[in-house]
C-alpha cells in the first residue's frame, strides 16, 4: 500500500495477546486481535545500501520444535542480544546458524536470505522447523525462476559458504523480508575474518528481484500470481 510519500511503504501487521483478567500459566481462553498499519522509510537507511552480517556461534534464534517457523514477538526477543554484539562488532546484523549442529545458514537478523552462484543461480537454506516460511520468500522463490534465476532449497553449510564468498563463486547475498523486500549484504563477518562479497559491486540480481516483485506490488506491471487484490477504498471523510 502506497503512504502517498516517495520511498514509503504501509506495513500492515497483526497479532494476538491473551486479554483474561487473571495471570496463570495456561492457554488464554480470550485474545485480542490487533492490526498495525505503518509509513515506513528504507528498512536499513539509504536505498538498497549493502548490510553486513555477523555470524554467531554462541546464539541461536530458533530450534527445531519451537517457534521459529511462526511469527511470534519469542522470535524477536531471542534474536536482540546477539543483534547488540554484532553492532557492538562492527556489523549491522547476525547471521543465524542452526541450533543443533550449529553449522548451517539459516536467517539473517529476522528475514530469510539467498546465495546467488556464478550471476544466475539462488540457493537459500530449506525449511527446517526453525525457519520462518513467509510469504516474501515464498514470492521470491517463485518469481525469481520466471526472471531467469533459478532457485533451490538446501543446507547450506557456513563452512563452504565463506569459501564460496572469498573464490567468488558467490555473487550476490540478500536478506529477503516483508519491510525491506530485498537487502543486499555486502560483508560476511565469521571467526575474525570479514568476507567481502563480490568486492561491494552493484548486485544486479537483488535490484531486478525487487524491481519485479514492487512492480507487482504497486501495480505498475501485470500480476500474473493473483497476490495483489485491488481495494475500494472510501473517500477520506472530514471531521466535523
Amino acid at each position: 500500500m502506497d503512504s502517498g510519500a516517495p520511498g514509503r511503504v504501509v506495513v500492515c501487521a497483526s497479532g494476538v495477546f491473551a486479554a483474561e483478567q487473571s495471570l496463570e500459566v495456561r492457554a488464554s481462553k480470550s485474545y485480542v486481535h490487533y492490526i498495525i498499519l505503518s509509513p515506513i522509510n528504507a528498512y536499513f537507511g539509504s536505498s538498497f545500501r549493502p548490510v553486513s552480517v555477523f555470524v554467531s556461534e554462541e546464539h541461536f534464534r530458533a530450534v527445531r520444535g519451537g517457534t521459529g517457523e511462526a511469527k511470534t514477538i519469542a522470535n524477536y526477543a531471542m534474536s536482540l542480544y546477539a543483534t547488540e554484539l554484532a553492532r557492538a562488532n562492527g556489523y549491522d546484523q547476525v547471521l543465524w546458524l542452526d541450533a543443533v549442529e550449529r553449522r548451517y545458514v539459516e536467517e539473517a537478523g529476522a528475514m530469510s536470505v539467498a546465495f546467488v552462484y556464478g550471476g544466475k543461480h539462488i540457493r537459500t537454506p530449506a525449511l527446517s522447523g526453525s525457519i520462518l516460511p513467509s510469504v516474501t520468500r515464498d514470492s521470491i522463490l517463485k518469481l525469481a525462476p520466471d526472471l531467469g534465476f533459478p532457485v533451490s532449497e538446501e543446507r547450506i553449510d557456513i563452512g563452504e559458504l565463506v569459501r564460496d564468498v572469498e573464490s567468488g563463486a558467490v555473487s550476490e547475498v540478500f536478506c529477503i523480508g516483508t519491510a525491506a523486500v530485498i537487502a543486499p549484504i555486502g560483508r560476511i563477518g565469521f571467526q575474525g575474518r570479514s568476507y567481502e562479497v563480490n568486492g561491494a559491486r552493484t548486485p544486479l540480481v537483488a535490484r531486478r528481484l525487487y524491481e519485479g516483485l514492487t512492480d507487482i506490488q504497486y501495480g505498475r506491471v501485470s500480476d500474473p500470481y493473483g497476490w495483489a487484490l485491488p481495494l475500494d477504498v472510501p473517500a477520506r471523510v472530514s471531521a466535523a
